[in-house]
């Protein structure tokens, strides 16, 4: 079912049904959120991925149009795409990847201002290899019960690195934008396993495969399948349901989720232009109460709505994959190699977990690795982290936005963190390394990978040098 705006038609043909005390109530309440917006049309992008999934349901369920908001949800052919149209106004939101604010915050490709005020997933994410690849990595792989044991580390994918080096061949992977958590998780994993993934030296090489041994460059997500079994690269790290889909097609083989790699780690955020939000406040905060209101939806009762969401997704005009190839991995569960399916009960998550709050620690994590790679080229003291975090996670908006809802009866107020939320996660080491992760020592953070800058590095003449 398709929902619009709320019209005065539509009122009236509600009202005609009520009695007349109903009646005022209805009336009242419905033309205060109306008239309370500074504009009911709003236009919001996204990428063909499973955790876009929270703007179909706001949609699909009328969730936005009980903010009294008429809502167009748009795809866009790829993350650069998305970033353009928020900044220029073309979209007045997006489905957004976790960093994509922050590259455009410290200038790092284009520069603009976007605000974030709600976490739209964790999770979500694997990596992915060619059936040759597997091939090549399985020896490597340990086996317990006639199956591969998971998680499974990069080192085990060092042998197939040595061959095509000595073969004269690159080992070429996607991710999908520069500026990424999907090319962050690819390279934490890559680095864990002892294969540098390269560096970046803005502005002269943003390529990002400086002194790299596996070679790493951007491919859209719905095009990752395709340029798999075309042989362009061998392996890439995406969101679902594109890693099922090469498991569908016979065509690769997913070795890593991110759940694996990293506990609960935010990957896509809800973003919208600074200078639009502060025009439009209630309008902002509106849209924040219905995609809540969703991701609960998405979460509630074990998952229990799962199904019904995965049969929007298949729909041609959000995802558009086969609901079999969705439900593979939005279910809880993930199939690696044909046939080996095995349970993920949080491989996507939506609200569980205090998941929706902009933490200003997830914010902090990403650009580490931003400074980890060379893409933030200079040192930074540990304030500059948190200070940049803020200036893009707007957390007093998302609880404002809570705080109605619970008013409303929609929510309760142990859905969501306390008033005394600092957004600083503790202190945690569930990575594939067991790495500890600090957000209030980034450059303490920085200093215990074996690969990657830290203290004064920076990237220059194409190799690594002290300041």
């Amino acid at each position: 079912m398709k929902h619009g705006k709320f019209t005065l038609t539509k009122l009236a043909a509600t009202l005609s049904k009520a009695a007349a005390a109903t009646t005022i109530i209805f009336s009242a309440s419905a033309f205060a959120v109306t008239e309370n917006l500074e504009t009911e049309t709003v236009k919001l992008g996204f990428i063909k991925l499973t955790d876009m999934a929270p703007l179909a349901v706001a949609f699909e369920k009328g969730f936005f149009e009980d903010e009294g908001l008429s809502v167009q949800v748009e795809a866009q052919a790829n993350w650069k795409v998305v970033l353009d149209r928020v900044l220029s106004g073309e979209l007045d939101g997006a489905h957004m990847l976790v960093s994509l604010p922050f590259g455009a915050a410290i200038g790092y490709g284009t520069k603009g201002d976007i605000i974030s005020a709600l976490t739209l997933s964790s999770n979500g994410v694997a990596i992915s290899v060619s059936n040759d690849v597997w091939k090549e990595m399985k020896p490597q792989v340990p086996v317990k019960d006639g199956k591969p044991v998971h998680p499974i580390k990069a080192d085990t994918l060092k042998p197939v690195l040595e061959k095509y080096k000595a073969a004269g061949k690159p080992f070429n992977m996607a991710m999908t934008f520069p500026v990424g958590p999907h090319n962050f998780k690819l390279r934490y994993w890559l680095a864990a396993g002892g294969i540098n993934p390269g560096y970046y030296s803005p502005p002269q090489d943003t390529s990002g495969q400086i002194n790299a041994e596996a070679l790493l460059s951007v491919t859209p997500p719905p095009q990752m399948p395709a340029t798999l079994d075309a042989g362009t690269i061998v392996g890439f790290c995406v969101g679902e349901p594109w890693n099922q889909q090469v498991v569908f097609k016979g065509i690769g083989v997913p070795v890593i989720g991110d759940v694996e790699l990293m506990k609960n780690s935010t990957d896509k955020i809800f973003g919208v232009n600074k200078a639009w939000a502060e025009k439009h406040p209630n309008t902002h905060k509106a849209l924040i109460k219905a995609l809540i209101r969703a991701t609960m939806w998405l979460d509630a009762e074990n998952n229990k709505n799962r199904n019904e969401a995965v049969e929007m997704l298949s729909q041609s005009q959000y995802v558009g994959a086969d609901y079999n190839v969705i439900a593979n991995s939005m279910n809880g569960t993930f199939e690696y190699e044909k046939g080996d399916k095995r349970s993920l009960p949080d491989f996507n998550v939506f609200f569980r977990y205090n998941s929706t709050y902009p933490y200003y620690s997830d914010a902090v994590w990403n650009l580490t690795q931003m400074r980890r790679w060379g893409q933030i080229n200079e040192e930074k003291p540990d304030s500059w982290y948190l200070e940049t975090a803020k200036k893009v996670y707007r957390p007093d908006i998302y609880m404002a936005a809570a705080k109605e809802l619970i008013a409303e009866g929609k929510a309760k107020a142990s859905d969501f963190p306390s008033d005394s939320e600092t957004g600083i996660k503790p202190p945690s080491a569930d990575f594939i390394d067991g790495i500890t992760f600090d957000a209030t020592k980034p450059n303490d953070y920085l200093t215990k990978f074996p690969i990657g800058l830290k203290g004064k590095q920076k990237v220059a003449g194409g190799k690594v040098v002290e300041k």
